[in-house]
């Protein structure tokens, strides 16, 4: 039978060790305790250790992934990196990966599609499953703890370090893999949340100022409305592509930005809260990683099972977002 579907197979996740609470960070900047709980939700995050890498925790989560899958390193033919914090600016990070994984025979590539890169990733690497027929393995992770502006509010608090992956394989079941996908741009909003310096545009001097080398975010209020916005759209239309509705899926796993940005994005889907999946309390913001993240982390107490319709959503930096429809 041809191959007219893809699956996931595998799942992983790793935080660092550094657990980073609130205390620490509210008495940096010099505000009242449970003020970062009562606007993000958050609790704590996690940091990485001086000496770990971006790869060094992608490969975490690829190990696990891959572990689970049962298919051999050999067969995996596309690694698919989302990450806004690679090893270096060139080379890509996604070959070292790949190769420290054992992935002899895998094309490797890094995507930079900040908090909506894991949709971004997913969505090349269903179509190559589905075309090629050969498992793939996309890993979202973020070091965002060395862009953070220890001075500003806005990025301060939310932003954290982890990784998630997952290993995508060819089935025979047309009910597997992206069933609705919209995928959104929205340029006018490409200042809201920014690095300004060390790219084209502004490139590296030491004339420039080390703030300029760190994220900032010029405007939440509008941060927020437009996540909200293009999280709700685009999913509202990968679920009609889908022929489906909110009352089909079994779970939604949004990007985990803050639990405002998460129920407002709900509340406007009328998605039941006990079929949301969130982690974003005790591990924070990691961008790109969260949603792999965090179907990995609470895998054992959701037990997806076979037939299962997953909502995915993201928005971030850009503006860049989606949506997906995804059928276990």
């Amino acid at each position: 039978m041809i191959d007219t579907g893809a699956e996931i197979v595998g799942l992983g996740h790793y935080s660092p060790e550094r657990i980073v609470t609130n205390a620490e960070i509210e008495q940096q900047l010099d505000v009242a305790p449970g003020w970062i709980e009562r606007r993000t939700g958050i609790l704590e995050r996690r940091f990485a250790a001086d000496d770990e890498a971006l790869s060094d925790m992608a490969i975490r989560a690829g190990e696990m992934a891959l572990a689970g899958s049962g298919i051999a390193r050999d067969q995996i033919a596309l690694t698919v990196l989302a990450t806004s914090t690679p090893d270096h600016l060139l080379p890509p990070s996604a070959p070292l990966v790949a190769h420290k994984l054992g992935l002899t025979r895998s094309g490797a590539i890094d995507m930079a599609g900040a908090c909506a890169g894991f949709l971004y990733a997913l969505t090349f690497a269903d179509a190559f499953v589905k075309t090629q027929r050969r498992p793939a393995v996309v890993i979202a992770a973020n070091i965002l703890s060395r862009r953070i502006n220890p001075v500003e509010r806005a990025s301060a608090v939310l932003f954290a370090d982890a990784a998630g992956a997952v290993v995508v394989a060819p089935t025979s079941r047309a009910d597997a893999g992206i069933l609705g996908c919209e995928l959104a741009a929205e340029g006018s909003g490409y200042d809201l949340i920014k690095i300004t310096a060390g790219g084209s545009r502004t490139p590296f001097s030491k004339a420039r100022n080390a703030d300029e080398f760190l994220m900032t975010i010029s405007d939440g209020k509008s941060v927020f409305v437009k996540a909200v916005d293009m999280m709700a759209s685009t999913a509202r239309i990968a679920l009609a592509a889908a022929g489906l509705s909110v009352e089909d899926m079994a779970h939604w796993v949004p990007h985990q930005a803050n639990t405002r940005i998460i129920e407002a994005t709900r509340t406007k889907l009328a998605m039941p809260p006990e079929n949301t999946l969130s982690s974003v309390v005790g591990y924070g913001n990691s961008s790109a990683a969260t949603i792999p993240f965090t179907m990995s982390l609470l895998a054992d107490e959701r037990n997806y099972q076979q037939g299962d319709r997953l909502l995915l959503t993201a928005a971030g930096a850009g503006l860049t977002g989606g949506a997906i429809v995804w059928g276990w």
